[in-house]
């Protein structure tokens, strides 16, 4: 199956749109399309100043995220072990990534998304997980990752199965931006 066209338009889906509620696909094979997809993703990413984006955002059902973080070098130090195989790397493409949380510590950030744009919300995620994925070139990743790394693995994680940061504020949280989501939404 062709995932993308090289002359194909990527364009963000916003809040409200259906696509960004679904379960994405798997993909059973990375081929030319995959590899046009994600360069094209790359771009619009950072055509649209943003630090992550997975395909459910650009229209596409499928497992697949990009990353590009940037990095201080004077501070890999004190890093988790993914922060340093992978911050380097970046923009950084992932194919069917799964996430699993290896610490019970929390912390809460703040919060944004290409898809809901210019609505910002403090987020309560677990510091630390365990990511599995394959890289573009279909090398295996089984590494924990921490820090800003690992709030925008679950960040891009969850739009893979159709959740959006809103979906998982607390109630405080969800009420302070409901007014801005309603008026995303009215726009549409």
């Amino acid at each position: 199956m062709r995932f993308f066209k090289k002359k194909e338009q990527l364009k963000i889906k916003i809040y409200g749109d259906s696509i960004l509620k679904k379960q994405a696909e798997r993909i059973e094979k990375i081929d030319d399309s995959i590899v046009l997809l994600a360069s094209a993703m790359i771009k619009a990413m950072k055509e649209a100043d943003g630090v992550g984006l997975a395909a459910p955002q650009i229209g596409k059902s499928i497992r697949l995220i990009i990353l590009d973080i940037p990095y201080d070098k004077e501070k890999m130090g004190s890093r988790s072990p993914g922060e340093l195989l992978l911050l380097p790397q970046m923009p950084l493409i992932l194919v069917n990534p799964e996430l699993t949380p290896t610490t019970h510590n929390i912390s809460s950030s703040e919060e944004g998304c290409l898809s809901v744009p210019k609505i910002y919300a403090k987020v309560l995620r677990p510091e630390k997980v365990m990511l599995s994925a394959e890289m573009i070139d279909g090398t295996a990743l089984n590494i924990e990752c921490g820090g800003f790394l690992a709030r925008a693995l679950q960040h891009e994680c969850d739009h893979l199965n159709g959740i959006l940061f809103p979906d998982i504020l607390e109630s405080s949280e969800f009420e302070k931006i409901k007014p801005l989501l309603d008026k995303l939404t009215k726009k549409r």
